[in-house]
């Protein structure tokens, strides 16, 4: 997995990179970054896979970073790595599609497994701001389904046999009903529901399922709708 770091504390950056490379034998730290600027310059000539991006940085802050790198890379994670819990910036970050939230005081051995488990299409926050999300009576998908932009984004993240899925699953069919609708093979309906999960970077059918449905998916695949 190809790293890129971005972080004006340039001490801590540093000796972030020389632990990462040391503990994880399959995290390749591509390059260093110190404002959004630089992030968005080093993305074209490095191709990250995953940026780890801290929120408060001169001249371009990470959340707004994070907004312009994801409305043009479709396919970069990013976690945001910072001292700061404050609630308006991981409500930004997540709505702006960030896939992690993390607090620079996480142990180094959970931060690579943090890595690793967006990159396989989970999203993932420090517990105290987790706690603190859901003790105020909201989830971590009602944040990301809150910006309209940020669901759009990820739906079109999707193949055509994706969306066409994702919809039949919003009008209530079960994979065995949708196998039978697209003259599939119910393990290839399976299949492709795996990858609907690990690209929206979600694993509850029912948040799946209201992501569709606000998506307005139906505009599209008329065809599929029994006369």
């Amino acid at each position: 997995m190809k790293v890129l770091l971005v972080d004006d504390q340039v001490l801590f950056v540093e000796s972030l990179k020389t632990v990462l490379s040391i503990i994880a034998d399959d995290l390749n730290i591509i390059g260093i970054a110190h404002n959004g600027f630089e992030a968005l310059e080093s993305i074209e000539l490095e191709k990250p896979d995953i940026i780890l991006m801290d929120v408060r940085m001169p001249e371009m802050d990470g959340v707004i970073a994070a907004k312009e790198i994801l409305s043009r890379y479709n396919d970069i994670k990013i976690m945001m790595l910072t001292t700061y819990d404050d609630d308006e910036y991981v409500d930004e970050a997540m709505k702006f599609g960030a896939s992690g939230y993390m607090l620079k005081d996480v142990p180094p051995e959970d931060l690579v497994n943090s890595i690793r488990a967006i990159m396989a299409g989970t999203i993932q926050m420090s517990p105290g701001i987790l706690d603190r999300i859901l003790k105020g009576g909201r989830s971590v998908e009602a944040i990301i389904e809150e910006d309209h932009k940020a669901i759009v984004m990820k739906i079109e993240k999707l193949s055509k046999r994706e969306q066409e899925i994702l919809f039949l699953m919003s009008e209530g069919q079960d994979n065995t009903q949708i196998a039978f609708h697209l003259f599939i093979a119910e393990q290839t309906v399976k299949n492709h529901v795996s990858k609907i999960y690990s690209k929206l970077g979600i694993h509850d059918r029912m948040t799946v399922l209201k992501i569709a449905k606000k998506s307005d998916l139906k505009q599209y695949f008329q065809y599929l709708i029994p006369e």
